[in-house]
Order: structure tokens, then C-alpha cells, then sequence
């Protein structure tokens, strides 16, 4: 039995689908059928029901993804730990990053590869869900996003920073200069927001809700650097976290008022998982900005 085998197999049982698999493994369906129907072979049972239309475990299939997922953990682990014996000369980190997370991560992760040239980067955009589950599905070393209301009891979270969602304007507004807002007093604005899905957009319509308010909304964006050139260059507002504008000193966010515009920016991995040495990095990195620009 090989590890390779054991990847193969935890990808159908995930997708249930020979050919998508195949796609996310960047192999061909026959190679993936011949290695399942020999991972079969030296086990001596049939691990999925397939037929033209549908693809199931069989009960011995699903009795090998709990042992086949500890394998290829304890692997993962076991090569994780060889490569920090090396000193970050060489590896990968898997950051997943939610939007309101971009511009931090963009200045951090400058300084990590200064520091670790030879260490590589991958990073992934997505809305949090998506990334708790890739990171539950070992899919990703580290999360960036704010702490959400309800989460998987595998994922421990290292809270970085407080945070206050806020109505973001250029600092020559006329509402620049209030130290915080209420919802009634930005209802006859017009606004570009994060898409539905988003952290902030999440919050922001809970409050809404709550105090029967709607917001006329222009234009919906799932990314936040054009949210900002918007604000820039037109008369519509944006709602984000209070430190989406940390550094663009041309923006300034009004805190709304309010416990539930609150939010808790969070490094979250995944618990009794070896952390490599990089995403310890990560996060000293990570806590050296925050204190800079006291967040």
C-alpha cells in the first residue's frame, strides 16, 4: 500500500466522482480508476459501488477513510518536521485569506519572503467557510479571517487583533470627522458593499435586521480593493472592517456603534496537527504588524 494510493482513495470518497477527482489530482480518470482497483487488489475488498450514474462507499470503504486520513496526516506531519529540520530552506505554506485580510497579508507575506526566500507561498482567496473547510480537510496550513459565530471543534483560533466594523470615506467627508456612526445617520447615502457572503457583509446585515434599516446599495463586490478606488473616486460609501483602511491613509473608517459590530481577527489552525515552522513565522510576522500600526 503507498501514500499515493491512499490520496487517490480520500479524493473519490470526498467528490464521489472518478472524473472530478481526477480533475482536483491533475491525473487521468484511467490512472485513478487502475490505482483504486489496485489499492482493491492489495486489500482484498471493493471500496466503492459505481455504476454508470452514481459512485458510493462500500462499508469497508468507509471504514479505510478514517484510517487512510490518520496516514496521510501522520505523513504530512512526519514531512513537515524533516522540512523545519532544514531551516525553512525549502517547503510550502498554505495561507487561506479571507478579502477583509488582503492588504495585511500583502505587506506580511513581502516581509516573509524576504526572510525565507527559498520558502514558497501559496495563498487562496475565499469566503471563511470555504476556508475552515479546506483547512479541516488539510487542504491548508493556516486561516486568516475573523472569528466566526460557530466553528469546527478541530480548528484552534489565536485571536490577533480586535475590530470594528465601520463605514469607510475619504478623509475629506463630511462624516470624516465623528468619532462613530449609527445606521439611521448613513441611511440617505448611497453605497458599493461586499458581496452577500462576506465576513463584513454578514455582519453588517445582521445589524441592519436588527434595527429594520436598508441601505441604499449601488454596486456589490466580493473583492475589497476596488470597494476602496470606488469610495475614492465616486460619491458612494463601503462598509469593512475598521482595519481594511489601516494603511490607506487617504480613506478613514468610522466605527458604527454597537456590541454586534464587533468582530475578532483569528489565525486558525487546525488542532493536534504538527504547525510548521513557517506558519509559527506567519504568525510572529503577523503580530509584529498589528502592533506597528496598533490595531
Amino acid at each position: 500500500m503507498e501514500l499515493r494510493q491512499l490520496r487517490f482513495f480520500l479524493k473519490v470518497s470526498e467528490t464521489l466522482n472518478f472524473s472530478e477527482a481526477s480533475k482536483q489530482l491533475y491525473i487521468t480518470q484511467s490512472t485513478l480508476t487502475q490505482t483504486i482497483k489496485q489499492l482493491e487488489t492489495e486489500l482484498g475488498v471493493v471500496l466503492f459501488d459505481r455504476n454508470s450514474h452514481e459512485v458510493h462507499l462500500t462499508e469497508a470503504g468507509k471504514e479505510l477513510v478514517d484510517y487512510a486520513n490518520r496516514t496521510v496526516t501522520a505523513a504530512d506531519d512526519c514531512m513537515a518536521r524533516m522540512t523545519d529540520l532544514t531551516q525553512m530552506k525549502c517547503g510550502t505554506l498554505r495561507i487561506g485569506v479571507t478579502h477583509s485580510f488582503s492588504l495585511m497579508t500583502a505587506e506580511v507575506v513581502t516581509e516573509f519572503c524576504r526572510l525565507y526566500p527559498n520558502t514558497h507561498i501559496d495563498i487562496t482567496y475565499l469566503r471563511m467557510e470555504e476556508l475552515i473547510d479546506k483547512l479541516c480537510r488539510h487542504e491548508l496550513d493556516v486561516v486568516l479571517s475573523y472569528k466566526p459565530t460557530h466553528i469546527s471543534k478541530k480548528v484552534e483560533s489565536v485571536e490577533l487583533f480586535k475590530d470594528q466594523l465601520g463605514v469607510v470615506v475619504p478623509q475629506d467627508h463630511e462624516l470624516a470627522s465623528r468619532p462613530s456612526l449609527t445606521l439611521a445617520d448613513i441611511a440617505n447615502y448611497s453605497f458599493a458593499l461586499p458581496a452577500k457572503g462576506l465576513q463584513a457583509r454578514n455582519v453588517l446585515e445582521r445589524l441592519l435586521v436588527a434595527h429594520n434599516i436598508t441601505l441604499n446599495t449601488r454596486v456589490e463586490l466580493n473583492i475589497a480593493t476596488p470597494l476602496l478606488r470606488l469610495v475614492r473616486k465616486s460619491k458612494m460609501l463601503t462598509v469593512l472592517s475598521c482595519s481594511a483602511v489601516a494603511t490607506t491613509p487617504d480613506l478613514c473608517a468610522i466605527p458604527l456603534e454597537g456590541e454586534e459590530s464587533s468582530m475578532v481577527g483569528c489565525f486558525h489552525t487546525l488542532k493536534g496537527v504538527y504547525r510548521k515552522h513557517a506558519a509559527d513565522e506567519m504568525l510572529r510576522l503577523l503580530k509584529e504588524y498589528i502592533a506597528f500600526y496598533k490595531m
